[in-house]
């Protein structure tokens, strides 16, 4: 049994795929198996996945039914060998020694997931990372701040991940969020670890892209949330704006989109200026 199952759900990835085995094929640890997960691309991405699990035995290439990230990511329920579930999109990549301090976090800790820093990238040029997180993540901090930021930066005990059901593939955006507000309802312990382990690629094409998308996702999280007695908080109201407002981490992103841009900007400031009453009527559904 591996370490680690290392799963890859891949649609039309042809230009980051490479990249992103490269990055694993480097980690200082090297006790895995990979499940690279093509769900239905009409480019490359399946050629290059054949190629690597032609050379290297620890690649498993298999298909999804082309519904989405979530489905295909629920293919490790049934599918992986490994101790630890250890997610990774096919446009990030992790930083070398990644594993090793998963492998020794795990060796040490009884929680049941873990997640790192994260260094945002938008391909060319790479910013500094995320904050550190100390502690338990809570369904407050997950809905306010998430710091676990992307699936790539997430790694589960495959009993931990059996036992939460896995991903409602209903959902289409913002689907690991109402997991981990689900894996964190029933008890999970999801602890925050403080280093940069992954690059996060920032796209114009990615699902996150889909403002709307992710606004529908992020409610049928509140939903689930409101089940294990969420009602919110004055640092979760406002993250639907923060979450927008991933275009301050790159200026030229407010400039790439000046509409939408503009349009963060302007509620911004409006909800600053709003009585609270009012500004949760607008913007807190």
């Amino acid at each position: 049994m591996p370490r680690f199952s290392v799963v890859i759900p891949c649609f039309n990835a042809e230009d980051t795929l490479a990249e992103t085995i490269e990055s694993l094929l480097a980690q200082t640890e090297q006790d895995w198996e990979v499940l690279i997960i093509d769900d239905g691309s009409s480019d490359d991405t399946r050629l290059i996945a054949a190629s690597m699990a032609g050379i290297d035995m620890r690649f498993r290439l298999m298909k999804s039914n082309g519904i989405g990230p979530s489905a295909a990511r629920n293919m490790a329920l049934s599918e992986a060998d490994g101790e630890i579930i250890a997610f990774l999109d096919a446009d990030d990549t992790w930083h070398p020694e990644k594993l090793e301090r998963l492998d020794a976090f795990f060796e040490e800790e009884r929680a049941d997931a873990c997640f790192g820093r994260v260094t945002l990238s938008n391909g060319r040029t790479v910013g500094t990372p995320t904050g550190p997180f100390e502690g338990t993540l809570t369904l407050d901090a997950l809905l306010s701040e998430n710091p676990v930021c992307t699936m790539s930066n997430l790694a589960i005990r495959l009993e931990s991940f059996l036992a939460s059901g896995g991903f409602n593939t209903d959902i289409t955006h913002n689907a690991d969020l109402e997991w981990l507000v689900r894996l964190i309802g029933d008890g999970a312990r999801v602890v925050g670890i403080d280093a940069p382990l992954v690059t996060y690629r920032i796209s114009d094409r990615g699902l996150s892209s889909d403002l709307e998308g992710m606004k529908a996702g992020r409610a049928m999280a509140l939903v689930s949330a409101a089940r294990y007695g969420f009602s919110g908080t004055a640092r979760s109201e406002t993250a639907p704006l923060r979450a927008l407002a991933g275009f301050a981490t790159s200026p030229r992103r407010w400039v790439s989109n000046p509409r939408n841009g503009s349009r963060v900007l302007s509620a911004a400031l409006l909800a600053s200026l709003l009585p609270r009453p009012l500004r949760n009527a607008l913007f807190s559904r």
